[in-house]
C-alpha cells in the first residue's frame, strides 16, 4: 500500500535522494487503515493450473500494490461528472488525490 501512496522520491538541489530509507519517508502502519475497510475475496476456486496451487510465485505480492493505486483512481473518477480519464501520478499522496479531484 505504501509503495504507491506514501513512498515519494524527493531529491535535494544537489541531486541527492533525500528519501532513501524508512527514516526519511512515511511507512504505512495499522493506524493508516480506514475505519471502514471492506474487502471481498473472490468466491470461486482458481480455475487455472499453477505450481502446486501456489498463488505467490514471482511478483504478485509486489504487483498487488497496483490495486490500491487503481482503487484510488477509480474513486476519484466516481466523483467527477466529466467522464474524462483521471490523471493521477504515483505515489498517490493525499495532495495528489486532492488535485485530481479538483480537475
Amino acid at each position: 500500500m505504501g509503495w504507491l501512496t506514501t513512498e515519494e522520491l524527493v531529491w535535494n538541489t544537489q541531486g541527492m535522494l533525500t528519501t532513501h530509507a524508512p527514516s526519511t519517508y512515511k511507512i504505512p502502519t495499522s493506524g493508516d487503515v480506514p475505519a471502514h475497510f471492506k474487502v471481498d475475496l473472490w468466491p470461486a476456486p482458481n480455475s487455472e493450473d499453477n505450481v502446486f496451487g501456489s498463488k505467490a510465485v514471482g511478483e504478485p505480492p509486489f504487483m498487488l500494490a497496483l490495486s490500491v493505486f487503481e482503487a484510488l483512481r477509480d474513486a476519484v473518477a466516481q466523483t467527477r461528472a466529466d467522464g474524462q480519464p483521471v490523471k493521477l501520478d504515483a505515489p498517490a499522496t493525499p495532495e495528489r488525490v486532492l488535485f485530481a479531484l479538483k480537475k
